[in-house]
């Protein structure tokens, strides 16, 4: 009987340590996926801090914003690009200045001469010499030039038949501004970016004639037609050159957000506007990339890699504000030793750097590998459809894994500069336009701006009188269609 009664307590304990071993086990099994979700959910914490800190330590020195969101406070920067080692601020040597220069005939002289002598000798005109000259540039009165063109009629004497003069061509109204008129206007408000009120008022102080707003935009819109066949000119040229550089912007529209895209060269520049930034835009029957097969300058903007037929570089000034970016967050050290590296490549002579090609490809896998091991590895939000999510750095490095070519394309081809600027310098016209009128209150109005404002560009990349060729374009011909 005792030992009956201790085998079922024996059984008893052993099934209450079971059931306790089981439930322990359940709890283990709980805990561990907890434990897994904190450690998913801290990681994704952890990048979104690092997110959000990037975000508030970057400027325009070292992200895409602009200048003007830095504010008041900005910091002084030094600049990517030493200078140049002996090289003095100021005017370099060789250096042509636009001071001004004395004429060798002014339009008006002021005889200065001098008084009688203290002795009271009065100088007769044989006695004086010319000492020295001083020239004073100044504005005339302005005034427009009004020419009246009187038709005259006649009967003939022999048969009765009335004849009458022909005025000449655009001359069509009793009273009608001319061609320079119109060049001048569209000058002030495309390129100089006045609006209409401020031209009708300018018009009034300078000339006593407060121009009509709607005749300033009959000039625009009359002066777009006219660059239709200059505009067509300026596409085939670019596409023809063996290195073109392409961005786009930003461009509020008729209530909407539209793009500005460009397509630029060293003496050419076209300029469209699109609903659409990406592929939409891009290969579009108004873009002329899709017929183009040299190198393309860009800033890594995805859809353009959809282009298959062109050779892809990719702006060095984009990656160095990536890096700079990263720095700042403090704790990324690839990143100085990338920019470094990239820097000294753009310094190398070209020589140099085809001589040493095997080199700096090594040497750009090694830095890329170590940040590939020093950046997190991508993170699988729970609940959440598409990629895993990256920070800032592991997508930098990606890219520069998987584009090494394009971003490489500086180094070892002599025609691709290293940086985008170009591009850049064509399209931020059209920012400073929209700080001054906000919007383009019609997409008409838009296209508008873009053809005159390219031709403008080209007109001043080929060294060329902007207002003189817009006036002789109001005439039919400008120095593209001549």
């Amino acid at each position: 009987m005792v030992k009956d009664l201790a085998i079922q307590i024996l059984i008893k304990k052993v099934e209450e340590l079971s059931s306790r071993f089981e439930i322990s086990e359940k709890e283990n099994k709980i805990l561990c996926h907890e434990n897994a979700e904190l450690k998913a959910e801290n990681a994704m914490l952890k990048a979104e801090i690092e997110v959000l800190k990037a975000r508030l330590a970057s400027n325009s020195h070292n992200s895409n914003k602009p200048p003007s969101s830095d504010g008041y406070k900005k910091e002084t920067v030094k600049p990517a690009f030493s200078k140049i080692k002996g090289s003095k601020q100021g005017g370099q040597n060789g250096h042509k200045g636009h001071t001004l220069k004395q004429v060798e005939t002014p339009d008006k002289v002021v005889i200065c001469t001098p008084d009688a002598c203290t002795c009271g000798h009065k100088y007769e005109k044989g006695q004086l010499m010319l000492a020295e000259k001083r020239q004073v540039f100044d504005l005339p009165q302005p005034t427009l030039e009004i020419t009246e063109y009187q038709i005259f009629k006649a009967s003939c004497p022999s048969c009765g038949q009335e004849q009458k003069g022909v005025a000449p061509d655009g001359v069509n109204a009793p009273v009608q501004y001319g061609n320079k008129v119109k060049a001048f206007v569209v000058l002030l408000n495309v390129h100089y970016k006045i609006p209409y009120k401020k031209i009708q008022l300018l018009f009034g102080d300078l000339f006593g004639y407060p121009i009509n707003e709607s005749t300033i935009s009959s000039a625009g819109e009359k002066c777009y037609e006219k660059l239709e066949e200059s505009e067509n000119i300026i596409k085939s040229k670019i596409i023809c050159n063996n290195v073109v550089h392409a961005d786009e912007t930003g461009l509020r529209t008729a209530g909407k957000l539209h793009w500005l895209h460009t397509a630029t060269t060293h003496l050419f520049t076209y300029l469209f506007v699109h609903e659409k930034r990406g592929a939409g835009a891009i290969q579009s029957n108004k873009s002329i990339l899709t017929d183009y097969i040299g190198w393309l300058v860009h800033d890594c903007w995805s859809s353009y890699f959809n282009l298959k037929n062109l050779k892809h570089a990719i702006c060095g000034a984009h990656i160095l504000r990536e890096l700079q970016g990263l720095m700042d967050g403090g704790e990324t050290r690839w990143a100085k030793v990338f920019k470094s590296f990239l820097l000294s490549i753009y310094m190398m002579p070209f020589d140099e750097r085809v001589m040493r090609r095997n080199h700096i490809e090594s040497r750009y896998d090694r830095i890329c590998g170590f940040g590939e091991k020093e950046e997190p590895p991508p993170v699988k939000t729970a609940g959440r459809k598409g990629r895993c999510k990256r920070t800032q750095g592991r997508n930098l490095v990606e890219r520069l894994i998987r584009e090494k070519d394009a971003i490489l394309a500086f180094a070892f081809n002599k025609e691709v500069p290293f940086t985008n600027n170009l591009a850049e310098r064509d399209i931020r016209p059209a920012k400073v336009k929209q700080k001054i009128s906000n919007c383009f209150r019609t997409f008409k109005g838009a296209e508008i701006y873009a053809r005159i404002e390219g031709f403008i560009s080209t007109a001043r990349k080929n060294q060329r009188c902007v207002f003189k060729e817009l006036c002789t374009t109001f005439e039919g011909q400008n120095f593209i269609t001549e």
